[in-house]
């Protein structure tokens, strides 16, 4: 899921007036209207949510939209193509599910309630995977979080702090409702052509217990974890935009099984490089 990001565009516009009088009689220009709806496609060589990689170390194509209304609300749909869900199945055994997107639905009030460029935001997040072939008994995958942010400005230093809290079980796992995720970004605008550093981190931790372990085994000593990023963004103008990122993770295994395991037992959570290309519309 992405992150609302809604940025206002200015129009400017001068001109050298002949004489003082034209100028005094001439019309302002009025620049137009920004539009409450923006839309994105990104290409990127992995997928990869909260450190873990959702479509098994392959490509994946991606997009959505927003629209942010004056008063501050919001509503948007962001999508991606994933494996992590057959490949899961797979794994144990189930070659029959199926489940190639991830569909997130949001909406939320931003509002710059501390001071300009220090928007405070709060809404609820729906990860919907439309699954077909899930064996009885498994644990939906489907997931609601609601969170909250506080979106920071310091001169070229931008960035955020949010907590998302997981209403329902999360993302397939057993009894985890009440999971949740602390994380901050920070951007760094560098004023050079057009480059823009970026770092985060998060921890996830995943509550209750596996499903049907005697004796019980938190769910959270075996799948939670911390993320980490660093990368660099650059603007190429047009709306269009390339990322190149480096994320790992601490995420462990049991055994000789990660506990974010491929189908081939590769570490999902592993230390990777992303490189993906965004066009904003």
């Amino acid at each position: 899921m992405k992150t609302l990001q809604k940025s206002a565009l200015a129009l400017a516009a001068s001109s050298l007036l002949a004489t003082a009088a034209f100028a005094q009689t001439a019309p302002a220009a009025e620049a137009p209207e920004a539009s409450p709806i923006t839309a994105n496609v990104t290409v990127v060589n992995d997928y990869r949510y909260r450190g873990i990689s959702q479509s098994n170390y392959k490509p994946a194509i991606q997009g959505g939209f927003d629209y942010a209304h004056e008063s501050g609300l919001y509503i948007g749909n962001w999508n991606s193509s994933i494996s992590w869900i057959s490949d899961a199945a797979s794994a144990g055994g189930n070659k029959n599910v199926s489940a190639p997107i991830e569909m997130d639905f949001y909406a939320g009030i931003k509002k710059e309630l501390i001071g300009e460029g220090f928007a405070s935001d709060l809404g609820v997040l729906q990860y919907y995977y439309p699954t077909s072939g899930l064996p009885s008994g498994a644990t939906n995958p489907n997931t609601t979080e609601i969170y909250a942010a506080q979106n920071f400005t310091f001169g070229p230093i931008t960035g955020f702090a949010k907590f998302s809290y997981a209403a329902t079980t999360l993302f397939g796992f057993s009894n985890s409702a009440g999971s949740y995720y602390p994380d901050l970004t920070v951007n760094y605008d560098t004023g050079i052509w057009g480059l823009a550093l970026n770092a985060h981190v998060g921890y996830q931790y995943v509550a209750g217990n596996v499903q049907g372990s005697k004796p019980a085994i938190s769910n959270s000593s075996l799948y939670s974890y911390t993320d980490y990023k660093l990368g660099v963004t650059k603007d190429l103008g047009g709306g269009l935009s390339l990322a190149a990122a480096y994320i790992t993770t601490n995420a462990g295994k049991t055994g000789s099984t990660y506990n974010y395991a491929s189908p081939t037992n590769r570490n999902l959570g592993g230390s990777t490089g992303i490189v993906s290309l965004t066009k904003t519309f």
